[in-house]
Formats: C-alpha cells, sequence, structure tokens
C-alpha cells in the first residue's frame, strides 16, 4: 500500500515564525512608527530623499526584529563574550588608527568605514546579563566590581574619542544591567546624592565656572562649553547657544495643540538645526504641540513598562536582565533626546527612537527590540513544551 505524503501549505510553514510574538508591543512599535513617519515627511519632505530613507530604514529595522526574534534567548547568549570582545578590540583600533571626523575618532575602516560604538550598545548589556547568568545563586560583591570593570573599559575608550552621547547610553544600558541583577540600594544612594551634590554646585558657582579662560579637568573644551550653554544659552545666542534656544522656542510656539501638519515656521524657515535628526522632536512639537507631546511621552512609557512586565516573566535571569536592559536603553534614548531639545540637559548626538533620521540607530533599535520579542516568544513558547507529549 502507497504511503499518502501530506503537503503542508504555506501558511502552515510561515504562521510558526509568527506565533509568540508580543501583540500590545508590537502595537506600541507601530504607533511610534507610524509618529515618525508623520514627524519626518512633514520635516524633511524638502530635505531630498530623507522620507525614503526614512521609510527604508523602518522595514530594515523590522526584518531585523523578525529575524532576531525567531532566535531563542539562549542562544542570543552565546553570542555575547565574541560580541564584546569584538567591540572592544574594534575600540582599541579606533583609538589606534581611527578616522577622524570634525575633531572625533570614532570611525574604522575595515573595508567599509563602521563606527565600533554602535556596537557596545547591544553587546555590552549582553556581555553583563552573561556574567550575571554564569553566577547565577552564588553572587558576591566581588562579581559586581568585576561587571563594574567590563563596563568602564568600553565606557572609557568611547569618552576617550570623545563621544560623550554614546558613552552615557553603553553606560546606562550597563549600570541597568547590574542594578537588575541584584546590587544594593545602600550602593546605589550614595553615587546618586553626591551627583545631585555636584549638579546644583555647577548650577550654583555657573557664573565662576564658566568664566572666560576657566577649563574643567576631566571633560573637553567642547563638552565644557556644551554645559555651560546649557546653564545659559543667552551667553551665545547666535553660536553655541543656537540649537537650545531655537528648539525651546519652536516647543513653546507649539502650544495645546500645535500649529497643524506642516504648518511649523521655525520648522521650515529652517531656524532648527539638524530638524530630522537630533532636534526633530522639537519640530513634531511646534506642529502637534503638548498633545502631540502627550502622545509620543505615553507611548514610550508603554514601550518601557511593556518590556520590564517582559523581563518579569522571563524563565532565566539572563533574558529578565536583556529584556530589562534593553526596555532601559529605550527609556534613555528618550529621555536624554527630549531633556537636550527641551533645554534641561546638554546637547549631545542622541537620536529619538522611531522619529529621528539615522541608519545605524535604527539598526540598533531594530536589534534591542528582536531580543525583547524573542524573549517574549520563548514564555509562550514554554507552556507548549511542557503539554507536549514525550
Amino acid at each position: 500500500m502507497a504511503a499518502v505524503i501530506e503537503k503542508t501549505s504555506l501558511a502552515q510553514r510561515v504562521l510558526p515564525l509568527f506565533r509568540g510574538f508580543d501583540l500590545p508591543l508590537l502595537l506600541l512599535v507601530l504607533l511610534l512608527t507610524c509618529a515618525g513617519l508623520v514627524a519626518m515627511y512633514s520635516s524633511g519632505y524638502d530635505h531630498g530623499t530623507r522620507f525614503m530613507d526614512h521609510g527604508r530604514n523602518m522595514l530594515i529595522a523590522g526584518t531585523i526584529l523578525f529575524v532576531v526574534a525567531q532566535v531563542p534567548p539562549q542562544r542570543i547568549m552565546a553570542f555575547a563574550v565574541p560580541l564584546y570582545a569584538a567591540g572592544v578590540a574594534l575600540l582599541l583600533a579606533v583609538a589606534l588608527f581611527g578616522i577622524t571626523k570634525k575633531g572625533a575618532q570614532r570611525w574604522v575602516n575595515l573595508g567599509i568605514v563602521i563606527q565600533p560604538s554602535e556596537i557596545l550598545k547591544i553587546a555590552m548589556p549582553l556581555m553583563l546579563a552573561w556574567w550575571f547568568q554564569k553566577r547565577e545563586g552564588q553572587l558576591r560583591p566581588l562579581d559586581f566590581a568585576a561587571a563594574g570593570l567590563l563596563l568602564l573599559v568600553p565606557v572609557g575608550l568611547i569618552m576617550k574619542q570623545p563621544d560623550l552621547g554614546t558613552s552615557l547610553l553603553v553606560l546606562a544600558a550597563g549600570l541597568s544591567v547590574i542594578y537588575f541583577a541584584g546590587l544594593s540600594w545602600k550602593l546605589v544612594l550614595p553615587p546618586v546624592i553626591l551627583g545631585g551634590i555636584g549638579i546644583a554646585l555647577i548650577v550654583w558657582f555657573e557664573p565662576q565656572l564658566c568664566a572666560d579662560g576657566v577649563r574643567w579637568p576631566v571633560l573637553h573644551d567642547y563638552q565644557q562649553q556644551r554645559i555651560c550653554t546649557l546653564l545659559d544659552p543667552t551667553r551665545d545666542p547666535l553660536g553655541k547657544g543656537f540649537h537650545i534656544i531655537q528648539g525651546m522656542i519652536a516647543i513653546g510656539s507649539g502650544g495645546l495643540t500645535g500649529k497643524g501638519f506642516m504648518a511649523g515656521t521655525q520648522t521650515h524657515l529652517e531656524f532648527i538645526p539638524e530638524r530630522t535628526t537630533d532636534f526633530i522632536f522639537a519640530a513634531y512639537s511646534e506642529e502637534f504641540g503638548l498633545a502631540g507631546n502627550l502622545f509620543l511621552i505615553v507611548c514610550f512609557l508603554m514601550l518601557v513598562w511593556r518590556g520590564l512586565y517582559i523581563a518579569m516573566g522571563a524563565s532565566t535571569l539572563f533574558a529578565r536582565l536583556m529584556a530589562g536592559a534593553v526596555s532601559m536603553i529605550f527609556f534613555t534614548y528618550a529621555f536624554v533626546n527630549m531633556g537636550m531639545v527641551s533645554g534641561i540637559l546638554p546637547v549631545v548626538g542622541v537620536p529619538l527612537p522611531f522619529i529621528s533620521y539615522g541608519g545605524t540607530a535604527m539598526v540598533t533599535l531594530g536589534l534591542a527590540l528582536g531580543i525583547l520579542m524573542s524573549v517574549a516568544r520563548a514564555q509562550r513558547q514554554e507552556p507548549e513544551k511542557v503539554r507536549a507529549p514525550l
């Protein structure tokens, strides 16, 4: 008797690839993506192919998200050490024979020109999550100290380039992993209190610290100038303070409901510098006002909350730490960018996720979301494996 071979349909082969995806997370990403496309069309419609390129970058990020989501968290963990080692090696290569542009040595030519610091945004939390997973159940203070050393090496190399914005993002991602791994509040509070006192002293003595001829140790001249400009943008309103002043004017002129789509005068008369990249939040605020800003802020907060919710349900320490760190990456990106444009933080090159134009940043976001979705899928598939017959 001839055996009957049943052919599986295309739908039967494709549907399992989408099984287990977290729908609330996808919905939030979709909302932010739509907001990004609307903002980019208005800000960049007369900026060459900027809008089309932004859409292409989003499709690439979506593809990366889908591919990475198919990889189980335990397999992702296998890439932690090689990726971290490669990232640090490339940072050393940048320090030795990197390419300098606009006074910053951040790139290296390996046949193609790459910026290794971008790799560490994902590699750093991945490495620390692997470190704590290997020591689960037997953590000692020395393990936290070693984790701090693993974090400080790439952060120091990135700051040397200099690249304050990226170093802050890598530092925030690493510190979130260390905190979620169980670092005591007794060790967290003293640096926070000292930092608050330091900021208060800088604000209080701003006239003396920012006087002509005064140089601060550790920081580069441009970093000192950015802090002094933040404290008093009117010191140089047509020079270093121009970005912050025009950004605040645009945000304030938006009012409650904004001037309307493509009706922003500060944006389209080109008073806002970098209106499609770092300062796109100012252009968005002018056209959509406080209501649009609240929508954006709520979406980001919900995205962070959903990521932390996924982290809480993860079955392994590695997955919990990685999902938690990825969630805090989104928070740090959004907080630093909005704070910078609003004039409450120094100007640094940090894009607004999904909204700002940027190919490398979009790839990083796709990787981060893919890891988060991988953890979510693993949670949903485990009960199915338990119920499956032996």
